[in-house]
């Protein structure tokens, strides 16, 4: 049995199954992020995009990034760097208008 899930995944030992779980794990995570939207907008009756999808986004989009870095494939790795890039500046402005909105709040009192 262990042969034919090696065969399968195209792996030779148990070292690079983990580094494949791990990539079907951060796939998970980061596909998870359009169920959080969709049910988010259902609620808001209105396309929404809350906090979490950014943080689905970034944690999906880093554990990617390390699989794609063990594989050594360029072009996975441009595409998941780009995009915790935007991510990680998305949770920066997110961020940034809560401590504004705060400190706004805080002013009027």
């Amino acid at each position: 049995m262990q042969e034919a899930v090696f065969d399968f995944l195209k792996i030779e030992n148990w070292f690079e199954f983990w580094w494949v779980a791990l990539g079907f794990v951060a796939q998970a995570i980061f596909a998870s992020r359009f169920i959080v939207q969709w049910i988010a907008s259902e609620k808001e009756a209105r396309s929404y995009v809350p906090v979490a999808f950014w943080y689905l986004s970034i944690s999906g989009g880093l554990l990617m990034l390390a699989y794609a870095i063990y594989r050594q494939d360029p072009v996975f790795i441009l595409g998941q760097s780009t995009g915790v890039i935007v991510y990680t500046r998305n949770l920066m402005l997110i961020r940034r208008t809560k401590h504004t909105d705060a400190d706004a709040v805080h002013t009027q009192k």
